[in-house]
């Protein structure tokens, strides 16, 4: 649970113990894959990639339109923070986060705080917009795995209860009297409670977070995140459409690529490394596609969004050189 309180800064030595560990990581799955799928990766071909390098042009642009959404929603929640900054800065602190997507649960992105802190911009309602961020998109990955639902019509009933819950959990979050809750909490006598103390600092999240959870900047805030996170689905299907033979519906692959983004999300693995991957040539192999091109397209859709991501927030980061 993200806590309102801001973590010291962690030494140098536990920052290179940390790296060394995510990159042992990346390395050790490499390796993995290399030697469990070798006859698999030895009949990879790129030719058909190669030929359809339009397709790979506009999934890279996809890509970059879901940065370009996400960063709309962050100035929309400093904007409501009272704080209106340019265009270039709010961009570069947002995308910085990106250099550091591989921490679990992507929480190293909060590292866009210490940008804010000269400008006095209090790092609680940066926290409580980053978590707010982050429910959205759990909420639109949601919505995009059900849509695979929507072509099969023994399902189509699930598809609208999968719907209606997202729908009333935002109902919920939007008119709950957050701080009256917390406040009530506050004064309860079983502060000695674990769970009693959990529920307390998801409360007082949620309070700090009522101010982004008003209806209108809610919708808002779900409606760019659900844009952004499918124009990354449609450049799956794009890539894949050139890869294979196999046909993939736009809702199969909405749902192929946010099953295993969520997936990914709830291994805690750094950036979901192995369980995303291994779940999207699963799901795309189950949908036709032979073993090879799905480890490929799988490669193909992870560089340009996740690869992609860490290469720009890197960039970010040189650019904002001096500025915390």
């Amino acid at each position: 649970m993200l806590s309102s309180v801001p973590r010291p800064p962690a030494s140098s030595s536990t920052r290179l113990w940390r790296n060394l560990l995510t990159y042992g990581l990346i390395a050790g799955f490499a390796v993995w894959c290399v030697v469990g799928f070798h006859r698999d990766l030895s009949q990879i071909s790129l030719t058909p990639l190669i030929a359809g390098w339009p397709a790979v042009l506009a999934a890279t642009a996809l890509s970059l339109f879901n940065y370009a959404l996400r960063v709309v929603r962050w100035k929309l929640y400093l904007s409501r923070l009272g704080h209106v900054l340019p265009w270039r800065f709010v961009s570069l602190t947002f995308m910085s986060g990106f250099a550091f997507t591989l921490s679990p649960g992507k929480l190293g992105e909060m590292v866009r705080a210490r940008y804010y802190q000269p400008l006095g911009i209090p790092v609680s309602g940066l926290m409580a917009g980053f978590f707010v961020e982050r429910l959205l998109d759990l909420l639109a990955m949601i919505l995009l795995a059900v849509a695979v639902l929507a072509e099969l019509q023994a399902y189509r009933q699930a598809l609208w209860v999968a719907v209606g819950l997202v729908v009333g959990l935002m109902a919920m979050l939007a008119f709950t009297p957050w701080p009256w809750v917390a406040q009530r909490m506050a004064s309860h006598q079983r502060a000695e409670s674990k769970l009693f103390m959990a529920a307390q600092s998801l409360v007082t999240m949620l309070g700090s977070a009522s101010q982004f959870l008003k209806p209108g900047i809610l919708f808002m805030g779900l409606s760019l995140g659900l844009v952004a996170w499918a124009a990354e689905a449609v450049g799956l299907k794009l890539v894949g459409d050139v890869i294979s033979t196999a046909p993939l519906s736009l809702p199969s692959a909405m749902g192929i690529y946010a099953i295993a983004i969520i997936v990914g999300a709830l291994s805690f693995l750094p950036g979901g490394l192995g369980s995303t991957e291994l779940v999207m040539t699963g799901l795309l192999h189950a949908h036709g596609y032979q073993l090879p091109e799905a480890i490929l397209l799988t490669l193909v859709c992870r560089l340009l969004t996740l690869w992609l991501a860490v290469l720009i927030g890197w960039i970010c980061v040189w650019a904002l050189r001096g500025k915390n």
